[in-house]
């Protein structure tokens, strides 16, 4: 058994097909798209590596891989949260101690002599990225934003002196025939008071020029979220190229101020879960079918992000955007909607589910280590 660096396209190409033969034949893993996880795993693609130092592995023996993980230094985050800290993200392996223990101990040895002295994880290089190890939820179906991993990973972690952080839940909630009375009052009351409306687009291509504001509004927003790092304009740019094809107008909704600025939004996506496990995660040769099929005719959604500027949390915007999105959901039959991580402390988010039927099914972590 040994580790070995990834050094080059051939070799990431092993540490990404690993994930898929390792989740083979469970009826729960929903695999990302496998060229997604090239990109932002390529220094030449990800505007990232820029404001990062970065180390992939992967342990293998007898030529078969048995484990993977990625180690990042973000400089941003240790200047922004003033912490000598690094992340990991994208671990994976069999169940074997053997193998956990020879991906962290290099993955800390290599901190160490970089002077970092603190570990937490699992975390990409943005709130974009994949993040969070689910530690509840293991027998629900998994949803193409987040990491599905099996009930062993969080055991080793434990083993290997990790604790928990903070934790993040999510909800399947229940799309109802008719949005509350009351709901929908107090919305009015919010759109009346603060003078705010809901931008009306039709095509996908309408909201591409929306893009780099919504992107600031999620900077602004979410700069206070544990672990957070704003994104630059690079990748914003690239973001946008990289997802806004794929979005359905019907269930992004923007809200605008009186002069028609942007100032919150809320995007859900159809759900790709099955899709994606049809497809193996190959948009090609025939990937893209079950693709375009479940983009066309969903029956669930999946909630991705809500965000408004800070002048306004806390004014019911946030709940305003996910009625107009429910609205959607009404009128196009959807049956359901699964949240995306939502801070365990988050009260406010949460407080709005009560209204619905709902059920909070998955919970993951982030787990920490000081090194010594």
């Amino acid at each position: 058994m040994k580790i070995l660096e990834v050094k080059d396209k051939k070799d990431l190409k092993r540490f990404i097909d690993f994930q898929y033969t390792l989740y083979k034949g469970c009826k729960y893993f929903v695999p990302p798209l496998r060229d997604d996880t090239f990109n932002t795993l390529n220094r030449e693609k990800n505007p990232a590596f820029k404001y990062s130092d970065v180390m992939i592995w992967i342990v293998e023996e007898n030529k078969k891989v048995l484990g993977r993980i990625v180690g990042i230094i973000n400089r941003k985050e240790i200047e922004i949260w003033k912490k000598n800290i690094a992340r990991f993200g994208w671990v994976d392996f069999v169940d074997d101690i053997r193998v956990s223990t020879l991906l962290f101990s290099t993955y800390e040895s290599w901190l160490k002599e970089k002077g970092i002295f603190e570990s937490h994880g699992p975390m990409g290089f943005t709130d974009l990225d994949p993040e969070g190890m689910l530690i509840e939820g293991f027998k629900e179906l998994g949803t193409l934003p987040m990491i599905y991993n099996y009930e062993y990973y969080p055991k080793h972690l434990e083993k290997l002196g990790y604790f928990k952080d903070i934790d993040w839940v999510e909800f399947e909630v229940k799309v109802p025939t008719k949005i509350p009375e009351k709901i929908l009052r107090v919305n009015n009351i919010v759109q009346e008071k603060l003078n705010v409306s809901i931008l009306d687009v039709k095509k996908a291509k309408e909201l591409k020029k929306y893009a780099m504001k919504i992107f600031e509004i999620l900077n602004e927003s979410y700069s206070s979220l544990y672990g957070f790092v704003p994104l630059e304009k690079e990748q914003m740019e690239s973001y946008t190229e990289q997802y806004f094809g794929f979005i359905n107008p019907d269930y992004v909704k923007i809200v605008v101020d009186k002069e028609k600025n942007p100032i919150g939004f809320g995007i859900a996506m159809p759900s790709l879960s099955e899709a994606l496990q049809k497809s193996k995660g190959k948009i090609f040769p025939f990937g893209f079918i079950h693709l375009l099929w479940a983009l066309k005719f969903p029956k669930k959604i999946d909630l991705y992000l809500v965000a408004v500027k800070k002048e306004y949390m806390g004014s019911g915007l946030n709940a305003l955007l996910i009625t107009e999105i429910t609205k959607s959901c009404i009128k196009n039959k959807i049956v359901s909607a699964e949240t995306s991580g939502e801070l365990e402390n988050n009260l406010r988010v949460q407080s709005f589910w009560k209204y619905f039927e709902h059920r909070q099914h998955k919970r993951r972590r982030c787990f920490y280590k000081r090194l010594t």
